[in-house]
């Protein structure tokens, strides 16, 4: 049954599986040169190691996935404002016995299929770097990194600045390929949202939801999900990040699904609050519409020199807050306002939540998320609207405005 509903949905997008979908090697490389301008020493990332733990996959860590596009495990990078170089680890032959094939430093198309000039073994990273410190006064590198950390002690009078202030800069603003992933992402969650809808009905478990929307936008060329799906019903609906998916959905219910997929590294993140039993009561309804007006409201109001937090006139979560609090109350009396626990959104990039300081001016090319919400504890009753949204020069193109959001909308579709 599930099945047969995501191959009508697959023929419906007709996405390329993400594997044929990749960033071309000249955008890397443009990415490294801008970084290397910017640079006035010498920085040093390195790349994730095989996970340990067989519930974990091997993920790449995002700022080096940002400035090479390599998805193999154990390389670094070394990045001065005139070079560049990527390390490799030796191929091992127990370990590929294990995780499969790696890309030894000295086979004769490591640079090419890297896209680089200079491939050399990661045993002589150490030597490269000392080498390259020779002549630069500052150390970039992730705060956290503490391999990064332990090869900086080889220079111990030069300072150390943390890399990911230096690399979010570029992270920000997306490319024209960028943008490409997450709608392609953002398609193939949409899909997945229109499937569960189609599935939805009381007695179901709420991970029986999360399998029908996992399965969709895997179908349609996602590798993994952005983020740990949420399927929220009832009284886990006021849990912002509930996750466990374990409750058996009733009639009466509204279920708050927050599920997004990833294509080709790039993520997608939307939100939808929908009927158990396909019709909203008249307290759902009305709360309901207080929130999409809230994000309507933000929404029209996206354009460049916006930021996404603060209180003065040019924030968006205050146009929301404002909104809510001028229209409906809690059961006593009290405005809505204090129900809106979270921040109206966030950037959306490799990273779900890509990183990047909320009191950003916003600039076209940023992808942000916009996600009202209200909380009622005291009815069981929680709401969030969230869409994928990428800032234009003049105003903000919604990803994800193929899925429906007027209740009367939603009442046709679940369940049907």
């Amino acid at each position: 049954m599930i099945r047969a509903a995501c191959w009508i949905i697959l023929g419906l997008a007709a996405l390329t599986p993400a594997q044929a979908q990749t960033i071309p090697s000249a955008e890397y490389r443009e990415r490294r040169a801008a970084l290397r301008k910017s640079l006035d020493g010498v920085l040093v990332l390195m790349g994730a190691t095989d996970p340990s733990d067989l519930h974990d996959t091997f993920y790449q860590e995002p700022n080096f996935a940002y400035l090479t596009g390599w998805h193999e495990p154990g390389a670094a990078l070394l990045l001065t404002p005139k070079d560049e170089i990527l390390f490799l680890p030796p191929r091992v032959a127990n370990r590929e016995t294990y995780n499969g094939r790696t890309t030894g430093p000295d086979e004769k198309d490591a640079a090419q299929k890297a896209g680089f000039d200079k491939v050399l073994p990661r045993a002589q990273l150490e030597t490269q770097f000392v080498r390259v410190m020779e002549s630069a006064e500052l150390i970039y590198a992730l705060g956290g990194d503490s391999q990064a950390r332990d090869l900086a002690r080889l220079a111990p009078l030069h300072d150390r600045h943390d890399a990911a202030d230096q690399i979010t800069r570029f992270r920000l603003r997306k490319s024209a390929a960028e943008i490409a992933q997450i709608r392609k992402a953002t398609e193939a969650t949409v899909a997945a949202h229109r499937a569960a809808w189609k599935r939805m009905k009381p007695g179901l478990f709420e991970y029986q939801i999360a399998a029908t929307m996992l399965e969709t936008y895997l179908e349609l060329g996602c590798e993994r999900s952005a983020y740990t799906p949420i399927v929220a019903s009832g009284l886990n609906s006021v849990v912002l990040h509930y996750s466990a998916n374990q409750r058996r959905m009733e009639s009466g219910d509204l279920v708050l699904m927050d599920v997004g997929g990833e294509y080709a590294g790039y993520g997608s993140d939307v939100t939808r609050t929908v009927p158990t039993s396909g019709t909203f009561t008249p307290r759902q309804r009305e709360i309901y519409g207080i929130v999409l007006a809230a994000q309507k409201a933000a929404i029209a109001a996206v354009k460049p020199g916006m930021t996404l937090l603060g209180d003065s006139s040019t924030s968006l979560r205050k146009i929301a807050m404002d909104y809510i609090n001028t229209h409906g109350k809690d059961l006593h009396g009290a405005p809505l306002g204090k129900y809106f626990v979270h921040g109206l959104g966030h950037f959306v990039g490799l990273e779900v939540h890509d990183p990047g300081s909320l009191d950003t001016r916003l600039e076209p090319g940023m992808v942000i998320t916009i996600e009202p919400g209200i909380y009622l504890p005291e009815e069981n009753l929680g709401i969030r609207i969230e869409d994928t949204v990428v800032v234009t020069a003049s105003g903000a193109e919604v990803l994800s405005s193929a899925l429906p959001k007027e209740a009367e909308d939603i009442e046709k579709l679940v369940g049907k």
